[in-house]
């Protein structure tokens, strides 16, 4: 079945269009991907409000992205939106304006969704390891999901993310040691009450997904350029983690820039991405991160898929 999908999320906006297997946990083949970071969720930690100009290229790169859905056959596509969306007071204009302006609808996740559907993307692309700890690290939210053989799924999601500490307590360039200190302190204090939460994952294999961990899995390799297949499966290990922290907190957003395997875009908010990296790692005492490409868009068209053919199957019993 070949479908498509639009994440978008509060630093980035992907789009995946691909054949999704009948079979249920079937491997994905994509068609065609984008992402471009377009900071939709910009000030909204501050305001509460979604930017118009914010809203204006997120829905520009829709727009662009329904014409390349649309010429490769798409059956089916969908659009979903995060956490900047569903915290911002203007999000009705903004779904609007999107309805209008693109004839797109929009469904809004709440982190549970989100941790669900990113689960489906992660096990799509990682089938040999069968109990793990997903880790989503997003523009602003984290997300936790636990995966025992035979048990349901345990979610759960902070309200902290890239973007969201970035803004809210990283503000100097490059950022000061007791701005350091006090945004450790805040996502150690997360962190631990992410664990409460979900209970003991001492024996779960931690695998990390989106892109902050993808960035940071490339610049440990000094990637000249993004190389998925060198990505999905790589073990990011916790001293790389610190030495990559130490370096980014050493330098300027400028200073950044060029960085191998850094992704033009992210100069800003990659010292919080592995800040909060290496915390939640030294918390939940694990001492690597198996990285997955395979995410939130991967999971929205797994499940969009079955729950077409779930229908298919139930218009075909009636009509019997």
């Amino acid at each position: 079945m070949r479908v498509a999908g639009i994440d978008i999320g509060t630093l980035t906006c992907r789009l995946l269009v691909a054949a999704v297997p009948p079979e249920a946990g079937g491997p994905i083949h994509t068609i065609r991907s984008e992402r471009k970071i377009l900071r939709l969720g910009e000030g909204v930690d501050r305001t509460g409000r979604l930017k118009p100009e914010a809203m204006s290229r997120v829905i520009e790169t829709i727009r662009e992205w329904k014409t390349i859905i649309e010429s490769h056959g798409a059956e089916r596509y969908t659009a979903v939106a995060t956490s900047a969306v569903r915290e911002a007071g203007n999000r009705e204009e903004f779904l609007d304006r999107v309805r209008r302006e693109t004839g797109v609808e929009v469904e809004v996740l709440d982190g549970e969704e989100e941790a669900r559907r990113t689960f489906l993307g992660i096990r799509s692309g990682l089938q040999d390891v069968r109990e793990i700890l997903g880790l989503d690290i997003g523009g602003g939210s984290t997300e936790f999901i636990a995966s025992w053989e035979g048990l349901p799924l345990k979610t759960t999601s902070i309200d902290m993310g890239v973007v969201r500490l970035t803004e809210r307590v990283l503000q100097s360039d490059p950022p000061r040691a007791v701005e350091i200190q006090k945004a450790e302190t805040l996502i150690r204090d997360l962190t631990r009450g992410a664990r409460r939460e979900i209970g003991d994952v001492t024996d779960l294999t931690l695998v990390g997904t989106a892109g902050t961990i993808t960035s940071l899995a490339a610049i440990a390799q000094q990637l000249p350029t993004y190389d998925p297949a060198r990505i999905q499966n790589y073990v990011l290990k916790l001293p790389v983690i610190q030495r990559i922290e130490r370096d980014v907190f050493g330098k300027t957003q400028s200073e950044r820039v060029g960085i191998p395997g850094l992704e033009a875009g992210r100069e800003e908010v990659i010292a919080a991405g592995a800040l909060i990296l290496r915390c939640v790692m030294e918390e939940l005492d694990a001492d690597r991160c198996i990285v997955s490409e395979y995410g939130l868009r991967e999971g929205v068209l797994v499940n969009m898929a079955k729950n077409l053919m779930e229908k298919n199957n139930a218009d075909s019993r009636l009509s019997r």
